[in-house]
Parts: structure tokens; sequence; C-alpha cells
């Protein structure tokens, strides 16, 4: 935890009443999660495993005194609805939503269970209308997402020396056709083509990526989405099939064999952010009073491999500067 987020919880730990600091001797917790993947998929994994780490860490332990029940709505977000629905029926203590199609669902099914939401962007998708002082029963993270698409597409552009055509992979539900165009403008401001290629489910990501290929494009920006992240396999397999350099959101697809990714690490801001808040609504801190916190820290990954595996040399002067290079 960083010196200044640890200042910050004693201060917080400060103000609880006595009797919230740890968790009631022989109560049971529940905790609902509606994320985008299955809990045990291998995209999921490494995030649930960080958050039930630190919550064990806190004393929270499934299967002791935590039980969990989870939802995956990324495959079938027209039964989004349904989801949320069925778990604001349980006794539930607090509600993750993963996603902003999530934290919307359960918004709609509930205004009195805490929500924790983790999202793009909270203020401007409307989940919540502060930062500092959330309304209503939604408090959580907000990722930055949409700001930092127009950075992985500086830092694609920089990564590609010579490219003059490259490719947006878009979700339809996830950005804005706002943002798109202005994508495009900042591309066109460096001489450079941006074809946007939308997709609303996994199964047209292929077709979207081969599309993407035949027009030209020598690199991809895949932009910020639960739904894309959730399918990040097939996505990391059809671009090296087609040997097509592409940059990612989270650092760790860097380390699984992506091209580039520049943004926070998925694990650490669960562990740091999204895990501390989760603890102290468990605890009894009333929601209005737990900030939405954004994350600070963020990483540029590069995995040299797949860069020789595509024939790109990468610039040297971005490889110095990277936070993690794999060689």
């Amino acid at each position: 935890m960083r010196r200044r987020d640890f200042i910050a919880a004693l201060g917080t730990a400060a103000a609880w009443p006595h009797g919230t600091r740890a968790q009631d001797a022989g109560r049971t917790y529940r905790l609902g999660m509606m994320f985008p993947f299955p809990r045990e998929a291998l995209e999921s994994v490494g995030i649930v495993d960080a958050l039930m780490d630190e919550l064990r860490r806190n004393g929270f332990v499934e299967g002791k005194n935590l039980v969990v029940e989870y939802r995956a709505w990324a495959a079938h977000l027209d039964l989004i609805s349904d989801y949320a629905a069925e778990l604001v029926k349980r006794p539930l203590d607090v509600l993750a939503a993963g996603g902003t199609p999530a934290a919307r669902a359960v918004q709609k099914a509930t205004n009195a269970l805490p929500i924790l939401a983790i999202t793009d962007d909270m203020i401007r998708e409307g989940v919540v209308g502060s930062m500092a002082r959330p309304d209503g029963n939604t408090t959580g993270v907000s990722i930055l997402a949409i700001e930092l698409d127009g950075k992985r597409q500086e830092i694609l552009i920089e990564a590609v020396p010579g490219a003059r055509r490259i490719a947006a992979l878009a979700d339809t539900n996830a950005t804005p056709l706002a943002r798109l165009e202005a994508l495009q403008q900042e591309a066109k401001a460096r001489s450079i083509e941006l074809a946007i290629r939308r997709v609303d489910n996994g199964n047209e990501i292929p077709a979207a990526l081969e599309s993407a290929e035949a027009a030209g494009a020598t690199g991809l920006n895949v932009l910020a989405s639960p739904m894309l992240h959730a399918n990040y396999q097939i996505i990391l397999q059809r671009v090296a099939a087609l040997r097509l350099p592409a940059i990612f959101q989270w650092p760790e697809l860097a380390e699984e064999g992506g091209f580039v990714a520049y943004g926070p690490r998925f694990t650490q801001l669960i562990r740091d952010l999204y895990a501390r808040q989760l603890v102290q609504v468990f605890r009894g801190v009333k929601v209005a009073d737990i900030p939405v916190e954004q994350p600070s820290k963020f990483e540029l990954a590069i995995n040299l491999k797949t860069a020789n595996a595509l024939g790109v040399t990468v610039p040297p002067a971005m490889v110095a500067r990277a936070d993690r290079v794999i060689e």
C-alpha cells in the first residue's frame, strides 16, 4: 500500500466506532459479485484471487465467515438485469459490480443495498454524482479508462514507427461515439488514419480484427471495455495470427503475450483500492463516507518477444522508459 493510502486508511479507521473496526464474531458476511467473466476463467482468476486474498488478510474468509454469490454477465448481456434482480433478492451485505453495464443494472435493481462499482468513468457515466461524497448507495473505483484510450493511441503510434493507418477495436456498449471521433481527430493531427471497428459481443471480434488488417492497419488499439477484456485471449490469438501489433489496457496482458500495454495494474488496483473499500463496507462504514477512488500509478509494459515475432522494432528510447520489459 502506498504511504498516503496507508495514512488515509489509518485516519478512516480511527473514525470508526469501536464495534465496527473488526468483523463481528460469529457473523457470516455475504458478498454478491457481478463481474464480466466467469470466476473460474483465466480472465478472472488473478483478479478474484487478489480480492479474496486481501479480504482474508482482513479477517473475511470465504468458506468460514464469508459467502460469495457470483454472476458473470459479459457473455449474456441481455440477461444482466435478470442477474441483478436475482442477486438483490439474496441476503447480501454488499454488491460488487464490475463494469458499467453491471453497475447500472444493480442500481436499477436496488436503491438500498450498498454497491461497490468499478467502472471506466463513474462521473461521466452517471454512476455517481460526486467523487468525494458519493450520493445514493454506490461508491467504488473509477479507472480513467476512456482518458487512457487516447494515451494508449499515442504509445501505439510511437511503438510502431512509420505507421500510417491504425485501427481501434471498440465495444459498442462502452466507448461513446464522441470519444471515437476524438480519437480519429487526434490520429489525423499526426497524419495517421484511424479505422474504427465496433463490436457488440465476443463473437464479432475475429471478423472485426480481420477487417482491420485487410484494410491496411499496422497497429491496433484495444479500447477499454469489460467485454473486450473478457475476450482478451481471443484477441491475443487473432492479432498474433494476423501479425498485428496491439496495445492493451492492463499491463498484465503484455506479460501474457500482448505487444504493449499501458494503464494501472488490474490486480494491484483490486487489492489496494477496491478490496479496502469492501472491507470498510463490511465494517459498517456508510457508502457516502467512502470516496470514489482512482488509480494513481500507471505502467508501460512492452513485450519484446512479441515485438520480434511481429517484426516490429520498438524505439530504444521507448524501451528505456518502460516500467516492465518482457524479453
